[in-house]
Parts: C-alpha cells; structure tokens; sequence
C-alpha cells in the first residue's frame, strides 16, 4: 500500500534478531501492524494479536501477504520486546520529515512543543513515577516530528534543547509553554536556529 511503503521500507532496516527458523511473518509487517494497532488502542500483545486477527483477510489483501493466520501474542511479545527504542524513534523521524516535506507547507511553518506524563507508565510496586516525554507537534503539516525523554533528576528545559536541536527547527516558528520559554533558558533555546 502505498501511504504505509516509506514507512515499511525504514521498518525493514531495522535488524532481525531471530534466528532463520524463526521467521515464519515479515518482521517489517509484524513491527507496522503492531503500530497501526496501537494507534487503534490496543494496549497489550493479546489486543494487537486481536487486531491482526480481526482484520487479517484486510491486510493480506493490502500488503500481498499469504499468511494463514495472525501470529500469536507471545511471538509478538518476543518480536516487539527486542525493539530498540532509539532506534524507531529514528525512524519515526525520519518518516515524518519526509511526510511533512511531501504535504510541502506554505507560509510559516509552526512547531509546538510540550510535555506530558505518559499514561500508565508508572509503576508503584517498583516505586518507578510516571515517564515524562516532551514531543515536537508541526501544526501545518499535523505531524510529530519526534520525542524525548525527560530525564528522572531533570525539567523540561534541557529535554526541549536537546528534541530541537536533534529534530533542527530551521525556518519554523517554535511555540512552548512558560517553563520552556523562562529568561534563562530562551536564549539557548532560540540559538538553535540559524
């Protein structure tokens, strides 16, 4: 299908780390249906498995698969627990460049950065508090352009430092809330630009 080739493509260069025998389902699909199965809201490896399943015949007819059934939840626990983080959030990157450069924006473009905690990411038997993300939204082209972690002993103001300089915010006009934009930090913060 071709809205999701640029997308299958980046989740192919990512490494299989299964073994020969091991590799009855296209890793790339099973990573893109997990993915397009959260965005559904599936929350856990039985409800993307649930997903897969219900619309099988759908995916097959789209993708050219000839799979006979969705694969399990646990062989799709094993598959996605072997995700690098870094790794597809560079891909997701990657891919929503080149979306937002294909939709091609006139007039300013904007950026919209803001943190949230991350829903259910707590964990109050390992005393672990919620994780914070920062993202990166551009308005025009309704895209987000990336994430990052806010580290554990950290505010926001670096986390959004370094998410602009890695995602580069050249000729886009930048928004944040007040702690972003607070004396000390908006220079640095507006530096990045060239």
């Amino acid at each position: 299908m071709e809205p999701f080739s640029h997308l299958l493509n980046l989740l192919g260069t990512i490494q299989d780390p299964r073994r020969a025998q091991g590799q009855l389902y296209k890793l790339s699909h099973l990573r893109l249906f997990a993915i397009l199965a959260v965005m559904a809201g599936a929350n856990s490896y039985r409800a993307i498995h649930s997903f897969v399943d219900v619309h099988l015949d759908q995916l097959k007819e789209i993708f050219g698969l000839r799979w006979r059934r969705a694969p399990a939840d646990t062989s799709l626990r094993v598959v996605l627990q072997q995700l690098d983080g870094a790794e597809l959030e560079r891909i997701f990157r990657i891919h929503s460049a080149v979306l937002a450069d294909q939709i091609g924006c006139a007039g300013v473009r904007v950026v919209a950065v803001d943190g949230k905690p991350l829903r259910g990411s707590f964990d109050h038997f390992a005393d672990r508090a919620a994780v914070h993300l920062v993202s990166a939204f551009e308005v025009t082209s309704t895209l987000i352009l990336g994430h990052i972690e806010v580290g554990e002993n950290e505010n926001e103001i670096p986390a959004v430092q370094r998410l602009l300089a890695d995602i580069g915010v050249a000729h886009r006009l930048v928004t944040a809330e007040a702690r972003p934009c607070q004396k000390n930090s908006r220079g640095s913060v507006f530096r990045l630009w060239p």
